[in-house]
């Protein structure tokens, strides 16, 4: 199985005690863990800061890394924290979502969105309106994924713990997340 990370510092690993946008090291990133127990092959494809691919620019740079990394098995997209950090509005987000997940050119059972945990109180996040509007993410994205017949999972739900920023996984995080998201994958099976 050969599965497509796509995300954000999460999905990076960032390590927000590192200078310079250092990561965890590769046992305790939640895509290293989730090689592990699926024993597939996951590409990283997490960048810090990034939000929803929108501009040109950003989706061709999208369909290039898709293409070098064809064929998959399965597409994770978690992505929407920095696009709410960056003042967007939780509709905003929502439909730059719907944008992006209508222009991959892809089967859609082959597509995994995954809504991010909800953010916490902390260095980025020192207002509960981000909080609330993280949790409000959740229930749209999922919402949006049963319109688009795409699968979808809630790491909301899988006790994934944050740092002090109230935005990144901490090492437990990590593999609190590479746990649920092994149960998730292995539904059914």
């Amino acid at each position: 199985m050969k599965i497509l990370c796509f995300g954000d510092s999460n999905t990076y690993g960032y390590d927000p005690l590192s200078f310079f946008g250092g990561r965890y090291p590769a046992s305790h990133r939640w895509v290293d863990q989730l090689t592990g127990k699926l024993a597939c092959k996951a590409i990283h494809a997490g960048e810090n800061g990034r939000e929803i691919p929108r501009s040109a620019g950003e989706l061709c740079a999208f369909d290039r890394m898709l293409d070098r990394h064809k064929p998959i098995d399965l597409l994770l997209i978690m992505l929407g924290t920095n696009d709410l950090l960056q003042g967007n509005g939780v509709n905003e987000v929502v439909s730059r979502m719907e944008t992006f997940l209508r222009h991959i050119d892809l089967e859609r059972e082959k597509i995994l969105l995954i809504a991010p945990p909800p953010m916490q109180l902390g260095e980025w996040v020192p207002d509960k309106r981000l909080i609330e509007a993280s949790i409000d993410l959740s229930r749209e994205i999922k919402a949006l994924a049963q319109r688009l017949d795409v699968r979808y999972a809630d790491a909301g739900a899988w006790g994934v713990t944050l740092t002090f920023d109230g935005v990144h996984f901490t090492e437990e995080g990590h593999s609190a997340f590479a746990d649920g998201l092994f149960h998730e994958l292995n539904k059914g099976n």
